[in-house]
């Protein structure tokens, strides 16, 4: 099917599917843990090509970043945001240039195998009385990084949050500063996939229909993270942290192989 003549009516397997998926994703970016965010393009491949289902998805990610930015308005660390933005640019840049020659498989069994060792140090530290540390220098390193594997393969959430997560925010403080970190890398990304074709108005109307679902679901996953202590946050983070990294590793093997 081309993607010009796609839309989520196509079969209702399709529009199931995408509500799922929808729905997984908003909680995500209402800050309920980053594992939910990597189900959304996998959900969706169940019933359509990943091309078609990566192109869907954008522009309701974007919806969601909107919905999320008003939220947390008022949270924000800029130390943080102030070193990583432009850093993300940099790798957003990479990424384009090397979109043709870039293996989606091997980046995301890179940055799964990164986020696995990061879990599995701070689940050690935690056993040994001690913790990863918040270098404020290497967000030049991480958040370019993250920038370009979210270009190539939307998985720059784990590299975000080897960053960010050893400064031990507020919950509304880390998630506000995410989300306004990741809604600046997609608006950027915008560019890009529109100069690859990815934006036609089938898909465009498709995401259109999914904006009740994802606000609903974005204020969800705001409205339980709000609720959380950081004796709670930082654990169930850490652990999503770990659920990236496995997901990420067997999606780059498969991948490969």
């Amino acid at each position: 099917m081309a993607l010009a003549d796609w839309t989520i009516f196509a079969s209702p397997a399709m529009i199931w599917v995408t509500l799922l998926a929808v729905g997984l994703v908003g909680l995500s970016k209402g800050g309920l843990g980053g594992a939910f965010a990597l189900m959304g393009v996998p959900v969706m491949s169940l019933v359509m090509p990943p091309v078609l289902a990566a192109a869907v998805l954008l522009p309701i990610l974007l919806m969601m970043d909107a919905v999320s930015l008003w939220i947390w308005r008022s949270y924000r660390d800029w130390e943080v945001l102030k070193t990583m933005l432009p850093a993300a640019m940099i790798g957003i840049a990479a990424g384009w240039a090397a979109a043709a020659v870039t293996s989606d498989a091997m980046v995301r069994l890179l940055v799964g195998l990164v986020a696995l060792g990061f879990a599995a140090r701070w689940a050690l530290g935690r056993y040994l009385g001690s913790a990863p540390r918040y270098i404020p220098a290497m967000g030049w390193l991480w958040g370019s990084i993250a920038g370009f594997t979210s270009f190539v393969a939307h998985a720059g959430g784990p590299l975000f949050q080897i960053q960010v997560l050893p400064k031990r925010l507020d919950p509304k403080l880390y998630t506000g500063t995410s989300v306004i970190f990741f809604a600046v890398v997609n608006l950027v990304k915008v560019v890009p996939y529109a100069a690859l074709g990815l934006f036609e108005a089938p898909v465009l109307w498709s995401a259109l229909l999914m904006l009740p679902l994802a606000i609903v679901s974005v204020r969800i996953g705001a409205g339980i993270i709000k609720r959380m202590g950081p004796e709670v946050f930082y654990p169930f983070t850490y652990t999503m942290v770990a659920i990236v990294g496995v997901k990420l590793i067997w999606d780059g093997i498969t991948g490969l192989f």
